[in-house]
Order: structure tokens, then C-alpha cells, then sequence
């Protein structure tokens, strides 16, 4: 019996494996259709009693104004366009900050974000974060950065049900990701945090304020430049 499970998890390993690294390769060329996210958003939604919300438009990055792309970087993470897929100094911060019973943003990058929405399940426990470690070193190993900004933009929540930037911008702003302004850009990175909770549109003074923290923050990293940057980054 100790023969077979020993084969059984071998096996289970060799074909997590294999199907992991399939699933990267796959999506660095074809649109992302669906995450478990959005998947157990639906469910709870349905088990609250709730109307079942899921807007998604998938996106080629081209087609999304470069401010919403300027805004996250900004707000979400002004290294991604350096960093390996994780910024340790953030980690520590958070990791203090958690040991002392608060709670920081900032924690998680873009690509670690990306990565949880796509292949992973919502939670905090330490099989979750280790298979984060997992896919956010396959990713950045595979992908291209300009291929992880286009999944993430395309697959995170930006609203109640909202995930994407096309449908974002159509729910709070009436119009298409491509004419986002940065002021409007701004507006759906500010509520990030809490996407559920806030609003990008008609906002409360707290995000409001965010806003204007990420507009300024804009301006002082500029455009990020994909071709430029990142490639000669991955040289190195």
C-alpha cells in the first residue's frame, strides 16, 4: 500500500507538472476565458441570493488606453517593469505589518496578482501562496512583462462582477478601455483594494483623494515603455 501511494503521488506530481506548465504556455498566446475568481464570485453570489454579475470582454493590450496601464503601475506596483515577479522589500513591510495585527497593500505584485486570479483560488493559507510562488516564477519565466500586464488588466475584479478593463470602463465611464483618460484610468486603479466596495465613478473623498495620489505618482514614472524596458531587463 506505501508502494502504490508512493507511485500515486509521483504520478499526481509528474502531471501537476505537466498540465501547469501547458496551461502557462497556452494562455501566453490565447485570451484567458474565465478564472477561478470569477468563478466563486458567481457561486457566492448565487448562494447570497444575489443577481449573478459577470461582465468580461477580453482585450488585446493595444486596445487599452496606455493610462490604465500607467495607473496600475503606479498604484499597484512601480517596479513591475524590473523586478523578477516579486518585490521582497513590499513583503517584509507586509509581513511586519501582519505580525502586528494591520494589514498593508502592496504586498503582492502584479504578477503575483496575476497569477493568483488566473490559475488560483482566493485565501491566505500557505499551499495557496506557495503554488502563487509557483506560477508567478512560471509566468515571469514564459510571459513576456507586456504579456502579464495584458492578462492582469484582462482578469482582475474592477467592480462588483466587473473583471477587465473593457468592462470596467463600459460599466463606470460609458465608454471603450482604449479612450480611458488618465484621470478616469486613475479612478479604476484607485479602487483596486476593494473593488466591490468602492466606486470609480460618482467616488467617495477617500478615493477621491486616491485618485490624485495615483495621478501625481503617473506623472513622476511616465509611460511604461514594454519594448524598450522590459526586454532589455530580461537580458540581463
Amino acid at each position: 500500500m506505501f508502494k502504490k501511494l508512493l507511485t500515486f503521488i509521483k504520478k499526481a506530481i509528474i502531471w501537476f507538472f505537466i498540465i501547469s506548465v501547458g496551461l502557462v504556455i497556452l494562455f501566453k498566446w490565447v485570451p484567458v476565458p474565465f478564472t477561478f475568481t470569477m468563478i466563486s464570485r458567481s457561486v457566492n453570489m448565487i448562494i447570497d441570493g444575489e443577481k449573478v454579475v459577470w461582465q468580461h470582454d477580453w482585450k488585446p493590450i493595444e486596445n487599452i488606453s496606455p493610462n490604465l496601464v500607467q495607473a496600475v503601475v503606479s498604484s499597484e506596483d512601480n517596479l513591475f517593469l524590473t523586478h523578477n515577479g516579486f518585490d521582497i522589500e513590499a513583503m517584509k513591510k507586509a509581513y511586519k505589518n501582519n505580525q502586528k495585527g494591520k494589514r498593508i497593500k502592496g504586498g503582492s505584485t502584479i504578477s503575483q496578482q496575476t497569477a493568483k486570479n488566473v490559475f488560483l483560488w482566493q485565501g491566505r493559507n500557505y499551499i495557496r501562496k506557495g503554488l502563487e510562488v509557483y506560477f508567478t516564477g512560471l509566468i515571469e519565466l514564459l510571459w513576456s512583462k507586456k504579456r502579464i500586464m495584458e492578462v492582469y488588466l484582462n482578469s482582475i475584479e474592477m467592480g462588483n462582477g466587473i473583471y477587465g478593463a473593457e468592462a470596467a470602463s463600459r460599466y463606470w465611464y460609458q465608454k471603450s478601455a482604449q479612450r480611458l483618460s488618465a484621470r478616469e484610468a486613475a479612478g479604476i486603479a484607485a479602487i483596486l483594494p476593494n473593488p466591490r466596495k468602492y466606486k470609480a465613478s460618482n467616488s467617495s473623498s477617500y478615493i477621491n483623494r486616491r485618485k490624485a495620489k495615483i495621478q501625481n505618482l503617473m506623472y513622476k514614472i511616465g509611460p511604461a515603455d514594454f519594448d524598450n524596458v522590459v526586454e532589455k531587463a530580461n537580458k540581463k
